[in-house]
């Protein structure tokens, strides 16, 4: 068994200040932020501006401490006796090792329930859509009737009615009655939205209240008239309260004032500005109507210059004009394009007369004649040099003596003779195989070879023209057609 510790190891000695501040640390850091509520008692303001003050109820108290940053938020003035609801930490106060709650956030007791009642049925409604900006209607501009739903006795009432019969006197007025304040009033209140709704006698409805605190306007609060409001067929216009004052009516309506008054000016149009406007738009009218019968006065001056200029009988003379002009310009087509077939005639006749085969063939016997001429011309040339030359040799074989030079002259004369007339052969053949390609050209492109093949020149006997259209003669003409060998001459009898 081991031996007992020293009593030195066993002790862990707290100085008075480690221990609370030991002990604050582990409260704050236990607890948190919490909510506290009960009476107010012994309240201390010293000059810095802290708040000292205790919390009690039935069965025990508690020290608090609200430092002067804090307090300055604070929307009343605290009393001795006075219920309260608080929000904050529990600490201790070191110096005098007292326990205390520092307080954050500070309000009346009721109204704090009432705030939070507030806000979480705010939350609510706002998560379900009652308040989305894109369901709420708008308004009507000009409303025959105005439904009312308030007290029939309070001061709101009198002045919407004051309101609307200065602003807007042709629209009548619906009232609604309905107590307007305390729990008897939320039943009141929603049946009166329901029957506005059901009836549909009016264009738009007013809900409204005059001014008060929030527990006088709480029936404006409440679930169930929110949800008469957001089931309404009829655009709502809530006026709770004053400026100041907002309620979940004013959320949920189609559109909020900030007071009875204000709701009346909102949903009725102003007189004066109406009878402005109507007088503005008189006289825009006006000056409408006149330009458009200008516009009108002008388009009919001009729809009768288009008459005028489209009367029948302007468009007969017209036409009739172009008429003349159109004959004018056919005579002149007619007649240009008459000179232009004479014109294309006559060509065509001149290169037929250039073409024609007595004269080709005169043509190629004169060639012919010139290549014999030549061929002759040529072969006498050749000889001639031929014989220069064998006189030359000659000579030259008087002066020589020996016997085998005359015989080598002989048989070069022999060759000579042989090579002249293998050429003078050749050069035959050559001019006879031209001559026979020029004869076979030359009737390749003749009338002669056409005529051959069947077909006729035919020219009028009266004129000799050629005849290539069968208006160009009349029964009973003479015509004369040109075979390819000789021509023979008929009478028309009949033209197809």
């Amino acid at each position: 068994m081991p031996p007992p510790p020293s009593a030195e190891t066993e002790r862990n000695v707290y100085s008075v200040s480690r221990l609370n501040r030991e002990v604050r640390i582990l409260i704050e850091r236990g607890l948190g932020v919490v909510w506290v509520e009960g009476e107010l008692s012994n309240l201390s303001v010293p000059s810095s501006g802290h708040w000292y003050f205790s919390m009690k109820d039935r069965d025990a108290q508690l020290r608090c401490a609200m430092f002067r940053q804090k307090n300055m938020s604070v929307g009343f003035t605290p009393k001795s006796g006075q219920q309260i609801l608080a929000r904050g930490r529990v600490s201790l106060y070191e110096p005098r090792g007292d326990y205390q709650f520092i307080v954050e956030h500070l309000e009346e007791a009721g109204v704090g329930a009432l705030k939070r009642e507030f806000e979480r049925l705010k939350a609510k409604l706002a998560a379900e859509g009652l308040f989305a900006l894109e369901r709420k209607r708008s308004l009507p501009r000009f409303p025959r009737r105005i439904g009312v739903v308030t007290s029939p006795t309070g001061a709101a009432l009198r002045d919407i009615l004051h309101i609307l019969g200065r602003r807007f006197p042709p629209a009548a007025v619906l009232i609604y009655p309905t107590p307007v304040q305390g729990d008897a009033a939320i039943p009141c209140i929603v049946e009166a939205i329901e029957t506005a709704s059901a009836r549909a006698e009016c264009d738009v409805v007013i809900v409204a209240r005059g001014g008060g605190s929030i527990e006088d306007l709480w029936a404006f609060n409440d679930e169930r008239v929110a949800r008469a409001i957001h089931a309404s067929a009829i655009p709502i216009v809530s006026g709770v309260g004053h400026e100041i004052d907002f309620t979940i009516a004013d959320f949920v309506a189609d559109a909020r004032a900030p007071t009875p008054s204000g709701a009346a000016e909102l949903v009725a149009p102003d007189r004066s500005a109406c009878l402005e406007a109507l007088s503005r738009t008189l006289e825009r009218l006006g000056v409408g109507m006149r330009r458009e019968l200008r516009a009108l006065g002008t388009r009919f001056s001009a729809a009768g210059a288009r008459l005028r200029l489209s009367h029948p009988g302007v468009r007969l003379n017209q036409q009739a004009q172009r008429l003349d002009e159109l004959e004018q310009r056919l005579g002149a087509c007619v007649q240009r394009e008459l000179r232009a077939i004479g014109s294309r005639f006559d060509s065509l006749n001149q290169r037929l007369n250039l073409a024609h085969p007595g004269l080709r063939l005169a043509q190629q016997k004169q060639r012919l004649d010139d290549l014999e001429q030549r061929l002759a011309g040529a072969v006498r040339g050749e000889l001639h040099s031929d014989r220069t030359r064998i006189t030359e040799m000659y000579t030259r074989l008087i002066h020589q003596s020996p016997e085998h030079r005359v015989r080598e002259l002989r048989v070069k004369h022999g060759a000579l003779s042989g090579r002249l007339e293998h050429a003078m052969k050749q050069r035959l053949t050559r001019a006879d195989h031209r001559l026979g390609l020029a004869a076979r050209t030359l009737n390749t492109v003749s009338p002669l070879a056409t005529l051959g093949r069947g077909f006729a020149l035919v020219k009028r006997v009266s004129d000799g023209k050629l005849v290539t259209d069968s208006n160009s003669v009349a029964v009973g003409d003479d015509i004369q057609a040109q075979l390819a060998n000789g021509s023979v001459t008929a009478r028309v009898t009949r033209k197809e």
